[in-house]
């Protein structure tokens, strides 16, 4: 234990922080040191995360910044606007952070405001903050000092895309997003749209005037273009805990050979991206618990439109996971300490 650093995670009574305990339970390389939640202070994590127990000791406590600012890392699972107001004071004592929330995502403060109806407090900070999406990003992730880990839907459709804009091989306007994601991308609040009889048996769409999601995710592309790019972006809300199924579309500007060759040559070598064998088609079920995401490009039938399938479990890939991903890069460790379990089946 003397050889594990010491981490913080501030929130962490929603499912991201439960994840974080989870992954973090059997990291060989770190230990939950601080856990902040005011509301449950006092209280065991195992005892509001019964599965949990004989895997965590951690007892909830009260926010304080010296505790934290003795931490080696520190973690923000909490509502957008609280991240940015505690980070900046630890990245100046020397604690790496990273944000699971939005405080950092985006760039620019103005679409920060449009969007999350906040100002943004650290523009330092903002400026300095790496995007958490180590496939696109590692080597920037490995000396940051401000992470900020990328939201769900836009892991999945960015991975999706990313092959075919960084080779120039599609139109940048009229892409589309057309995602699924399970009821826990919601949070872990009390919402009438999340309970169970309002959720089951059914199927809708929703933010189709626009979603939270959708700069964060034309900023990423936009990068890979090299050029401002047009996205539709329509999330969906499917009757299942788990998971993320974005189905991308895309016109291609010349013919290409081989896509299959394109996306397992892109992601040779990625421990957390799987190029599925030619013309199959992933499913949710088969990445979840697990910090992968699986693709599958085909060629529509009129041989002018791409088709790229790329699931995710939103928990873990999309957040958590994520997130302990750029941790192990921040600390020069091997990417996959305390990631490698196999995915959930049935």
């Amino acid at each position: 234990m003397a050889d594990r650093i010491k981490i913080g995670i501030v929130g962490g009574t929603g499912y991201t922080g439960a994840e974080l305990l989870r992954l973090l339970a059997r990291h060989p390389r770190a230990r939950v040191e601080v856990l902040t939640s005011r509301q449950e202070a006092g209280k065991r994590a195992d005892q509001h995360f019964p599965s949990l127990r004989g895997q965590c000791e951690a007892v909830f406590e009260a926010p304080d910044q010296e505790r934290l600012a003795a931490c080696d890392a520190v973690f923000f699972a909490t509502p957008h606007g609280a991240a940015m107001q505690m980070a900046p004071a630890l990245v100046a004592r020397g604690v790496k952070v990273l944000d699971l929330s939005a405080d950092f995502r985006l760039k620019s403060p103005e679409q920060f405001r449009q969007w999350y109806k906040l100002e943004h407090s650290a523009l330092p900070e903002l400026a300095e903050a790496v995007y958490g999406l180590p496939e696109l990003h590692r080597e920037a992730i490995r000396t940051a000092r401000l992470v900020a880990c990328p939201g769900c839907y836009p892991t999945s459709v960015q991975l999706g895309f990313a092959p075919l804009l960084e080779a120039g091989l599609i139109e940048t306007r009229g892409l589309i997003a057309d995602c699924k994601s399970g009821t826990s991308g919601a949070g872990r609040e009390l919402k009438l749209g999340s309970m169970y009889c309002e959720v089951t048996e059914s199927f809708k769409a929703y933010g189709v005037p626009g979603h939270r999601h959708l700069p964060e995710i034309t900023q990423g592309l936009s990068a890979l273009a090299g050029q401002t790019v047009g996205l539709t972006f329509v999330p969906h809300l499917v009757p299942m805990s788990r998971g993320i199924h974005a189905t991308l579309y895309a016109r291609l500007l010349r013919p290409v050979a081989d896509l299959q060759a394109l996306f397992a040559r892109r992601y040779a070598g990625e421990a957390f991206v799987d190029v599925m064998p030619a013309g199959e088609h992933p499913d949710t079920r088969s990445v979840r618990g697990a910090n992968v995401c699986r693709l599958s490009p085909h060629l529509a039938p009129d041989g002018e439109t791409v088709v790229v399938l790329s699931v995710i479990d939103n928990l873990v890939k999309g957040a958590s996971g994520q997130a302990v991903q750029c941790l192990n890069l921040m600390f020069g460790w091997s990417e996959g300490l305390g990631l490698e379990a196999p995915a959930l089946a049935p």
